[in-house]
């Protein structure tokens, strides 16, 4: 006897299995988390209006630097909140710890030693800070080996000031074994050369600052490096400067002849993790600061990328090459700031949609193709049984009569968009040519 036709049906896939689904499920309700975590790390920074700067003494040239820049960031809505420190190698060791607060600070050339896992840049260069070394001594002192064995005030422990005079000392062979060395703040520097219980001090700062003017305007002697040339050499962070005659005063004619006195650099400097439009608005604050000339520097000096003390920042390089960007020459900060973020993700994701466009169709008409393909191959199993039963027993014929009408009602509930609907019924004259065959089958041979 003829085998039995195979089971309708026998052709099609199994249903999904229920942990099949719900795998899906979770991995696309991760996908989705992922999603929204990175649009929200991508577009958060662009609301950020506060700036936590780390600066130096309450009333030293750092503490002034910052109270220049807060009022120019809040004509664009943003806050600086402004941290007193003992100075550069305190403000150094705040900004490298990327637990910290702290996103920029000062630091001032010459006393650190950077290193690339600090990830820390330079916004810019903003000034030049003279040392100076005031004295009490009759005769007049223009080396500093001519203040070995004397009492000298070397500045505060973490500011730049200590570090710069213990290597300009070192120089001269001037250590604490041969020189009484004594650490101490500006004010109380001042107060003991008064006093007589200090011979020489250290001090940093513009000509213009409240303790410059008054050590300026005293009966202490300021000393000229006279081996400048040599230091700079021996410590190039250094830059050698000059104190005009009469800068004090012209009446007195007061300092009766041109000082030349060694300069720091003071360094703006922020993690590599600060908002680039924030970079701009600093970079903005410090030209409108610092462009002015003073005793030491010509008209637009200052801010410069003349430094190679910590990495440049990009944002820097492309604003002294054109300036802001283009949005945010026009438009609020936050509102620059929010389209510029908004485009890193917009031109990825319009490129991922034009794709996913263009494809829809295509998957579409591959879904619906699919729902016919089922059946054709359900046709195609049923002629070829036909086609090798040469002579069908009544049962098979039966078989195959219930197994086409099977697919004609299923055929006939097929849904599908109007455009498709000349597929359902090239499928039902499919199902004709079948049926035709198995009446032929059916007529009895001889």
């Amino acid at each position: 006897m003829p085998r039995d036709n195979p089971a309708l049906h026998r052709s099609q896939k199994p249903p999904v299995a229920p942990r099949r689904r719900w795998l899906f499920v979770v991995g696309a309700v991760i996908a989705l988390a992922a999603l929204g975590w990175g649009l929200y790390a991508v577009i958060e920074p662009a609301f950020q209006t506060r700036i936590v700067i780390t600066t130096g003494a309450d009333k030293g040239i750092y503490r002034g630097f910052a109270e220049r820049y807060a009022p120019i960031l809040k004509r664009d809505g943003v806050t600086l909140e402004i941290r007193s420190s003992s100075g550069s190698v305190e403000n150094y060791e705040r900004l490298k710890d990327p637990t910290s607060e702290y996103q920029v600070g000062f630091v001032q050339s010459g006393t650190t030693t950077p290193q690339e896992t600090d990830h820390l840049e330079t916004i810019a260069a903003v000034s030049y800070e003279p040392i100076w070394v005031f004295y009490r001594d009759a005769q007049t002192i223009n080396r500093l080996a001519q203040l070995r064995g004397k009492r000298i005030g070397v500045g505060v422990p973490g500011s730049g000031l200590l570090e710069v005079s213990r290597v300009l000392l070192r120089y001269s062979d001037i250590t604490r074994d041969n020189t009484q060395l004594f650490e101490m703040d500006a004010p109380n520097a001042w107060r003991c050369l008064q006093d007589g219980c200090l011979d020489a001090a250290f001090f940093i700062g513009r000509p213009d600052a409240p303790m410059q003017q008054m050590l300026l305007n005293s009966d202490l002697k300021l000393m000229s490096f006279a081996q400048a040339d040599a230091l700079v050499q021996k410590f190039p962070s250094l830059k050698k400067v000059t104190f005009p005659r009469a800068s004090t005063s012209i009446v007195d004619d007061r300092p009766q002849t041109d000082v030349t006195l060694l300069a720091a650099t003071a360094l703006l400097v922020a993690k590599d993790t600060l908002h680039p439009a924030l970079v701009y608005l600093l970079l903005d604050a410090a030209r409108t600061a610092h462009a002015g000339e003073d005793y030491f520097t010509p008209l637009g000096t200052f801010p410069n990328l003349n430094t190679d003390e910590f990495p440049i920042s990009s944002e820097s390089e492309r604003y002294f090459k054109s300036g802001r960007p283009f949005l945010q020459r026009y438009l609020p900060f936050w509102l620059a700031s929010f389209v510029e973020r908004r485009l890193l993700i917009l031109v990825p994701f319009l490129a991922v949609l034009i794709g996913l466009v263009q494809a829809l169709p295509r998957i579409l008409e591959s879904r619906v193709k699919k729902r016919f393909v089922v059946w054709y191959r359900e046709l195609k199993a049923l002629e070829d049984e036909i086609w090798k039963t040469a002579q069908p027993s009544a049962h098979q014929l039966s078989q195959w009569h219930n197994e086409l009408e099977s697919i004609d009602a299923q055929a006939s509930q097929i849904r599908v968009p109007t455009r498709y609907l000349h597929d359902v019924y090239a499928l039902k004259q499919a199902i004709s040519v079948v049926r035709h065959r198995i009446s032929r089958a059916a007529r009895p041979t001889g």
